[in-house]
């Protein structure tokens, strides 16, 4: 099938959040009547990362070029001159590629921690740069000490794919200290743990755990666009037994203690189309976020001292099939004043997890998917300044219509997915909630028309909606949405000089309240054949 060939312009990728950078476009700009040989160099519309004022530091975690499979392996040492507490850690990545390259995905590790994961964008002819910042303050317990460094980004250069991926990755320190709230005694955690064998043991006066998860369905197979997979019945050259319902889980000794939506990523070759994402990618796709789980409501039974087994799995996956990569860090802010804080899970509701796709044949095949699914959990640690009482809720939806015609030539999807949850910390004052929405959207076609022409038009969104109340009032509100919507067209089955390739796409992201520049940010970007024509900021 012609279509699925292209569809996957991720092949044999390994695994590895964030701000692109990039220059601001000329604004006499010629736009060719098609795409050319080269293009502007990635940029995204996200707001650059904030950063503190005053003595800084900086060291040199990795540099390498990536051609194949092979991990380059080094050491960190902690920098010196800025002490052992910093206001904030802010990782950049500098990456560089000419040629002809696949996107690809890559990790970095250190200590075997996993502190920053992302794609590639592919290359021009002439070549691209592209940097990408993330602040990794969170990594902080992680960064004092001396530890062994691996980074990845799984690549193939040979006669046809000579893009070497070149790279250098840098960690800037800021001196000071980490802020803190009424209610945590850090917005740094204490402790930063990786699983061993599959076990967790925590310190045994943990008082706040909070679980992330890199998600991320990939390697050039189906679960690399998992939100297409079809249900075994239908005629589709991607089949998943149940359907495309994915929802990542985590367990602890056996019992389901977080549940979360993952995110569609689609990366910078994704929907058979390049051509979208030369310039700006899609959301999330150099900034791929952990899932967090705050599993805080199990502290009580995690700090007897003993390993307890944390096995994280994707719902919907079929038996045996891989494809997807979830590494866990856990992260643990300790009670300094005492050696063992007791508690208890006093709550766990596990609802219903519903699942359906529906397949009805005709000359436009269609399946549509309804999942949804709701789990509450509640305990207590008792701490040397009182009892505080953690509960979760979260609740996650997916809707979709999918469809296609015989041979795929038409292939279209309309979907929607909403992950909600609510953390309540009773103690130390009045209760405190914090609601996070998430709601991710993916609306788009992909065509194959008279002479192999193809053309995809595809939405994406990334929402989230974050406030928090305490006493009945508002202390903390902020609201995101970052859209992309790109058309483009090429032909298939052509030397790349002949593709007579066109395309638009436009990127405007909104963040507004906490979090955000002023209170208020807001930009948008659109680039015509590789040429950035619109760089606008204001609110």
């Amino acid at each position: 099938m012609k279509r699925r060939i292209v569809m996957s312009m991720l092949a044999g990728a390994t695994l590895l959040a964030s701000s692109l950078l990039g220059a601001t476009p000329a604004q006499s700009a010629d736009v060719p009547a098609e795409f050319g040989t080269d293009w502007h160099d990635p940029i995204t519309a996200a707001p650059p990362l904030p950063k503190p004022s005053g003595k800084s530091c900086q060291v040199t975690v990795a540099e390498a070029q990536f051609r194949d499979f092979t991990p380059y392996k080094g050491t960190y040492t902690p920098p010196v001159g800025c002490g052992d507490r910093w206001s904030k850690v802010v990782l950049r990545m500098d990456g560089k590629v000419k040629g002809r390259q696949y996107d690809r995905l890559g990790y970095l590790h250190v200590g075997g921690v996993e502190i920053f994961r992302t794609s590639t964008p592919e290359p021009s002819p002439d070549g691209i740069e592209w940097s990408v910042e993330k602040d990794v303050t969170r990594y902080s317990d992680t960064l004092r000490r001396g530890q062994d460094v691996e980074m990845l980004i799984g690549n193939v250069v040979d006669d046809t794919y000579t893009g070497i991926i070149d790279v250098k990755v840098t960690l800037t320190f800021y001196a000071g200290r980490p802020g803190t709230t009424p209610d945590h005694p850090a917005t740094t955690p204490d402790r930063v743990l990786t699983l061993q064998d599959g076990t967790l043991t925590t310190p045994r006066n943990s008082e706040r755990v909070v679980a992330e998860v890199y998600a991320t369905g990939s390697g050039g197979g189906c679960e690399e666009f998992w939100y297409l997979s079809a249900p075994d019945p239908a005629p589709y050259s991607c089949k998943a037994g149940g359907g495309p319902y994915r929802e990542v889980q985590i367990k602890v000794d056996g019992r389901l203690a977080g549940i979360a939506a993952p995110f569609p990523h689609v990366w910078t070759g994704g929907w058979s189309n390049p051509f979208l994402w030369y310039v700006t990618p899609g959301p999330r796709a150099f900034d791929v976020k952990p899932i967090e789980y705050d599993l805080t409501p199990f502290a009580g039974l995690l700090n007897d001292g003993r390993p307890h087994r944390v096995e994280v799995s994707v719902v919907g996956v079929p038996e045996g099939q891989s494809g997807w990569s979830a590494p866990v860090n856990v992260l643990v802010w300790q009670d300094a004043k005492s050696e063992h804080v007791t508690g208890k899970l006093t709550r766990h509701q596990v609802g219903d997890l519903a699942n359906s796709s529906t397949y009805t044949p005709g000359s436009e095949h269609r399946v549509d998917t309804e999942g949804s699914h709701r789990l509450a959990v509640a305990g207590y640690v008792d701490t040397s300044h009182g009892r505080v009482a953690t509960t979760v809720s979260r609740s996650l939806t997916n809707a979709s219509a999918h469809r296609w015609t015989d041979g795929e030539n038409q292939d279209t999807l309309d979907a929607t997915w909403v992950d909600d949850q609510s953390v309540t910390v009773d103690g130390r004052g009045p209760a405190r909630t914090t609601r996070t929405q998430r709601t991710y959207t993916m609306d788009g076609s992909i065509t194959i028309g008279a002479g192999d022409r193809l053309r995809t038009v595809l939405t994406l969104g990334d929402r989230a909606t974050v406030g928090t109340t305490q006493a009945g009032r508002r202390i903390a509100w902020s609201w995101l949405d970052d859209t992309v919507e790109g058309d483009a067209s090429w032909t298939l089955n052509v030397p790349r000089d002949q593709r007579h390739a066109v395309g638009t796409t436009s990127e405007r992201y909104r963040l507004y309240g906490a979090g955000s520049p002023g209170g208020c940010y807001d930009r948008a970007l659109t680039s015509v054949q590789g040429v950035l024509t619109e760089d606008r900021s204001g609110c």
